[in-house]
This record gives C-alpha cells, structure tokens and sequence, in this order.
C-alpha cells in the first residue's frame, strides 16, 4: 500500500508540473523580473535625487552670489523633477525670484501651480496658497481672501498665523469688527506664532477692544 500511496503521489506531482509546469515558470520569471525591476527603480530613484540635491546646491549657490541667470537655467530642470520635495523646492524659489524682480502676477501664478500640484504633500500646497494669496492680497476680494484661507485660520494649523492675519484684515475690509477683533485676539494669544506677528495682533487686537495684552503675556510665560 505504501508503494501504492507513493507512486500515486509521484503521478500526481509528474501531472501537475506536466500541466501547470510553464505557467508556474513564467510567474516566477514575471516576479522575479518585476522585483528587479523595483530594485532598479529605487537605485535609479537615489541616483536622480542626489543629482537634483547637488543641482539645487549649485542653484542657492548662484544666488547667494547674485547670479540669477544661472540659478535660473539649474532650477528650471528641477521645476519638472520627480522627486517632490526638490520640485516643490525648485518652484517656490523661482517664485521668489519673480517676486524680487516685483513680478507679483508671475509669482503668483508660480505658487497657484504648487497649490494645485496634487501630488505634492499638504504642507507643501498650504504654504503656497498662503504666499499666493500675499502676492494677489491687494487684487483680490476680501470674501474671495476669507473663502481661501478660513481654513487654514484656525489654532493648531501649521499656518495659523499667517492665514488668520490676511483673513482679520479681510473682515475689517468689511467692516466685521467682532470677527476680526476675535481672530487678532487668537494670533496674540498662540504661542507658535512669530514675535512679530503676535505684538501686530495685540495691538490690532486692542484697537478693535479685544484685550489680548493679558493673553499674549500668559503665553509668553508658558
């Protein structure tokens, strides 16, 4: 019986592998290729961003030595790269470059296309919405201001400060006194907020009878 159970065993396997014997290959050439196909792909990957790291070097470095043009032709490249952070990188110093030349339409249109850039990490796209909205403040609506930022205008948002000031004046543009003296009372008292920004809300604050001075002193001792 033994001999039976090993011989009909030994039929089963022989007609399995007569049947299934290609198709089982050709999965494992198709993993096998596919996973060295991801090996080669990662070391590609590194490879592209240490050349763009070294790239957007070189670019600072011509800026910090006032050659725009050159700084120019090594970020146009990294404007389209495919690693994120260097095309985001890139394209917020491009931006910056339009807004030193006071090319304030340019610049914007440059931060609206990060802004929109889905596949760039929210971070990313909320700051250029935030200096979007700098470069347009003065063209644009205050309704159209509140609508854009009112998101970001809340504690706890990494931009906070910025969104919740543009978004105050936008109110006072309407003549929402209660609403702007509330948000300048919330920048005075974060404590994340930059000096700067907290003493323009106190006193903004003030003028609109929001005692906030207690409030940013609470936070200061915190």
């Amino acid at each position: 019986m033994s001999e039976v159970d090993d011989e009909l065993r030994r039929e089963r396997l022989t007609s399995f592998w007569t049947r299934w014997g290609l198709v089982v290959g050709a999965v494992i050439l198709i993993g096998l290729a596919a996973f060295g196909g991801y090996l080669y792909w990662q070391h590609r990957q590194h490879e592209q961003a240490g050349a763009d790291g070294e790239q957007l070097q070189a670019a600072y470095d011509a800026l910090g030595q006032s050659d725009v043009k050159t700084a120019q032709a090594k970020l146009a490249p990294l404007a389209n790269s495919d690693v994120d952070a260097y095309r985001a990188l890139a394209s917020f110093t491009q931006a910056d470059i339009l807004l030193q030349r006071n090319d304030l339409k340019g610049a914007a249109a440059r931060f609206a296309a990060i802004a929109n850039d889905a596949s760039l990490a929210q971070p990313f796209r909320d700051l250029a919405l935030i200096r979007q909205t700098m470069a347009e403040y003065d063209t644009l609506k205050p309704e159209a201001v509140i609508a854009r930022l009112r998101g970001m205008a809340v504690p706890g948002n990494a931009w906070f400060g910025s969104a919740s000031e543009m978004v105050a004046v936008a109110y006072l543009r309407q003549n929402k006194r209660a609403e702007a003296g509330r948000l300048f009372g919330q920048i005075a008292s974060e404590k994340d907020v930059p000096d700067t920004l907290r003493q323009r809300a106190v006193q903004m604050a003030g003028v609109l009878g929001v005692d906030a001075v207690g409030q940013s002193e609470d936070t200061k001792t915190q």
